[in-house]
């Protein structure tokens, strides 16, 4: 696992085997990364259940001002600080938060984020539940985009109301729409954003 373009390109990443992580393979990180080319250098990115700090690193490596790093399982975030150190990233373009992802969003107060990176647990099956909270959460904004790993047999729909709408709603009634999805063998890489329609008003 490695930096694959900016500053700190051809970095080797420190990882681990674990029943619950199943990093990012470069394959998928360089079509994300391709896929966000031109929107990459913004001032704040969120890293959801980071893992091993690997999409919120190369996000740094690329031009991003700030990533917060969240995650929950304390071996995740000792990685991600151990490759934060290895790269030498400086204290001021990052913080690493030991929360819930869940809860972090539901409870979040601040600004909305420009970039979201979400790999939840491959074993754990919550990617739409994951959605439903950032529906919701003022971390999302106008303009903010979202990548989210999932796998093919786990629930995913194609749009996510925001608070107050109705299950069922379409994309009309605003909220989030897939725009685009890439798959990768059991993986599916989705992208989301707010829908056109709510981004007009």
């Amino acid at each position: 696992m490695r930096i694959i373009s900016g500053k700190y390109k051809g970095h080797q990443l420190s990882s681990f085997k674990a029943d619950h992580i199943r990093p990012t393979t470069d394959r998928v990180k360089e079509t994300l990364f391709n896929k966000w080319m031109f929107q990459i250098e913004v001032p704040r990115v969120l890293d959801l259940f980071c893992g091993t700090g690997n999409l919120g690193l190369e996000a740094l490596s690329r031009g991003a001002g700030h990533v917060t790093f969240v995650e929950l399982n304390p071996q995740s975030i000792r990685i991600t600080e151990q490759n934060i150190q290895k790269l030498k990233v400086p204290t001021q373009d990052y913080e690493i938060l030991r929360k819930d992802v869940i809860e972090f969003l539901k409870k979040y107060q601040g600004e909305p984020f420009d970039l979201i990176f979400a790999d939840p647990p491959f074993t754990e099956k919550m990617a739409h539940e994951v959605m439903e909270a950032a529906a919701n959460s003022p971390a999302f904004g106008p303009s903010t985009l979202m990548a989210i790993e999932s796998q093919r047999k786990e629930r995913m729909e194609d749009f996510y109301p925001s608070l107050g709408e109705a299950p069922s709603a379409s994309a009309d009634n605003g909220g989030l729409e897939r725009y685009d999805a890439r798959e990768f063998g059991d993986k599916i890489l989705s992208f989301f954003r707010k829908s056109v329609d709510k981004i007009k008003e």
